[in-house]
């Protein structure tokens, strides 16, 4: 009896053993597959890529394109037009009704010390922010470090005042991201709150960790608080904020100028723009790539967001090039009005609600065309430690940093489906010098980092298409 119970795990023992090396041969076979296929998506991206050249139209022929205005309907049609040329199963636009805001004459500003003695410094109106009267404000200036010192200073020493919030990016916060997110309350909720305290305009610190003259615009808000009480707003730029605030210590009663011409219309109806292949296992379930198609209306919204845009274009590109069929529905989506509203986003997720779609992973480029270091996951923690394995695939690409938590604006409305979601990121260091600003220009870009960003999230929607974004149940 001994010997056939002996014998008999023998053969059990024998059996598992197979079993596992049966397994282990089917991984190998399947990492050494992911490793070719994404090195021929490197390849193709990186000799047959379009995406430098789409993004050359985009910014120098039609420029920045800020939501409602005639460049962000040219664009609109630019992109569908290039998606349709790629040969999509499917190309169509979605309408959105977007805010129309219009920066009018350029801003001028400077500060005096004395009657007759000033010094001009560069500003931008905020992005939503009201007109100054005619003639401009003028009036003296209190320095603060953020919005929370405004009830320690009290209205009897802000009222009739113009406050400027110069709280900066702070140096030593490594990941750029952290430290832009530490100060932006300042800009967009800056005026609302100084307001409270019978301030008549704002001026903001630009949000940049470099010292240069570029004023750097961004979204702002009054929320609910009726038009009659609404203060102008304006960023000034990080060497004007210096020269300023070393002013404004020499000489407290230093008065502040500046005119501005903004204006805000009626809504508009504008687009979203979407690009699909068709799934031919899986075509319900929908894997998104995408990038938003406004930007603001200084410089030529190369890096943020033309650069996600005509990468996620050339992901269906590469992938239709290298002759992969999709098991689910890969979709471009371009965005409409991701810097002042995200009505796109918004749109785009409550359409496909109502249409029962389901997303199962949504992946967007809105960091700028720097070198791609690897992916942010917004997901649960199961989920993540299964993706996490593939990121030694991107290792020889050095794209290989997987983390948990953050993904993108315009992906965020569809986590309610309980979508994946993610977000490329690139090399932040030099992307708040060119955010929102004059210097976010086409000269910029670096053609190999943006191919390589394009390349890196093309890999990775391969895999999401390939094994399913969730671990299995």
């Amino acid at each position: 009896m001994s010997g056939k119970i002996s014998i008999g795990i023998l053969f059990l023992f024998l059996s598992l053993s197979l079993g596992m090396h049966r397994v282990e041969a089917q991984s190998e076979e399947a990492s050494s597959r992911d490793e070719l296929m994404i090195r021929s998506i490197f390849d193709e991206t990186l000799t047959g890529g379009q995406a430098y050249d789409w993004l050359r139209f985009l910014s120098l022929q039609i420029g920045g394109r800020l939501s409602g205005s005639v460049e962000a309907e040219q664009a609109v049609e630019y992109t569908k037009s290039v998606m349709n040329d790629l040969g999509l199963d499917r190309v169509y636009l979605q309408p959105v009704m977007v805010p129309k805001w219009v920066r009018g004459a350029p801003e001028y500003a400077y500060f005096e010390t004395a009657p007759g003695l000033s010094t001009t410094v560069p500003i931008t109106a905020l992005g939503g922010s009201v007109a100054t009267p005619s003639m401009g404000l003028k009036a003296k200036v209190i320095e603060v470090n953020g919005i929370e010192e405004l009830a320690q200073i009290g209205r009897n020493k802000i009222a009739g005042k113009i406050v400027f919030f110069n709280r900066p990016m702070n140096p030593q916060t490594i990941p750029t991201f952290q430290a832009y997110g530490a100060c932006v309350d300042q800009r967009y909720s800056g005026a609302v709150e100084a307001a409270k305290y019978g301030a008549v305009g704002v001026i903001v610190r630009s949000m940049n960790l470099r010292l240069d003259d570029f004023p750097h615009t961004g979204g702002m808000s009054y929320g609910d608080s009726p038009i009659s009480s609404r203060i102008p707003a304006a960023a000034i730029s990080t060497n004007g904020a210096e020269l300023l605030s070393a002013t404004l210590s020499l000489n407290p009663d230093t008065q502040f100028y500046f005119k501005q011409n903004c204006r805000t219309f009626p809504d508009v109806k504008s687009y979203n723009v979407i690009g699909e292949m068709k799934g031919s296992v899986y075509p319900e379930e929908i894997v998104v790539v995408g990038g938003h198609l406004d930007s603001w209306d200084l410089g030529d919204g190369a890096h943020d967001d033309g650069a996600g845009v005509v990468q996620s274009i050339e992901v269906l590109r590469t992938l239709k090039a290298i002759g992969y069929k999709p098991k689910r529905t890969l979709r471009a989506v371009l965005f409409m009005n991701e810097e002042n509203g995200l009505r796109g986003a918004r749109e785009y997720a409550s359409e496909a609600e109502s249409l029962g779609e389901k997303h199962v992973f949504a992946l967007e480029s809105d960091s700028g065309g720097f070198t791609p270091r690897g992916f942010q996951f917004d997901t649960t923690e199961e989920n993540f430690e299964r993706i996490a394995q593939w990121s030694a695939l991107f290792y020889p690409f050095f794209s290989d940093r997987f983390e948990l938590g953050g993904s993108g604006a315009d992906v965020g409305p569809l986590k309610s489906q309980g979508t994946v979601l993610a977000g490329l990121r690139p090399d932040s260091q030099r992307y708040f010098d060119h955010h929102h600003s004059d210097h976010d220009t086409f000269d910029q870009v670096n053609k190999r980092e943006l191919e390589l960003g394009a390349a890196a999230m093309a890999s990775l929607i391969y895999l999401i298409d390939t094994y399913g974004a969730n671990a299995p149940e």
